[in-house]
């Protein structure tokens, strides 16, 4: 099994998502996770896609899709660390990534679509991953990361915009 990362494997930041994510075998938490997403977009009514609950937040669906940009962003470097590329990797401005997407111009529904496909990706490269391959490591905004690091990012990452969105959007 999969074990939690050591905190010397992923900047301090990340803290907050590896923390969040539940006890488990990491892999069927992706698979679980992503059905998770599936039922609370089922749960949105469609007048409330562009709801934001504070002047200058993301709408509900610019929420979702910078779940997918992250979920890219993340499986994107452990594909590289884990393939021995030593390169370090930049960072992303997720704001800048919003600010210049089309997010609001499509339903919900096609974001929900858009992260699945993305985490089936994620998915996919950590199922076929050989066990050495966790543990390497590489650079990624600065700072040093594990492949087992980025594992853990991408679940508590979307835990944790799933937690925003149920309490900050939706809870009514």
């Amino acid at each position: 099994m999969l074990t939690r990362p050591a905190s010397d494997e992923f900047a301090p930041y990340y803290e907050r998502y590896v923390a969040a994510v539940p006890e488990g075998h990491p892999l069927d938490l992706l698979q679980q996770q992503r059905d998770e997403v599936w039922e609370l977009v089922a749960s949105v009514p469609s007048e409330k896609e562009r709801h934001r609950y504070a002047e200058g937040k993301w709408s509900v669906r610019e929420v979702l899709g910078h779940m997918a940009d992250a979920e890219r962003v993340f499986g994107h470097r452990a594909h590289r660390i884990a393939r021995g590329d030593a390169t370090p990797l930049p960072g992303f401005d997720e704001n800048a990534y919003v600010a210049a997407s089309w997010f609001d111009v499509h339903p919900l529904a096609v974001w929900a679509e858009d992260f699945g496909r993305a985490r089936a990706l994620t998915l996919h490269l950590f199922e076929h991953l050989p066990a050495e391959a966790f543990a390497r490591r590489g650079t990624a905004s600065g700072y040093g990361v594990s492949v087992r690091a980025l594992l853990y990012i991408c679940l508590g990452h979307a835990a944790h915009h799933l937690g925003v969105l149920r309490t900050r959007y939706l809870a009514d």
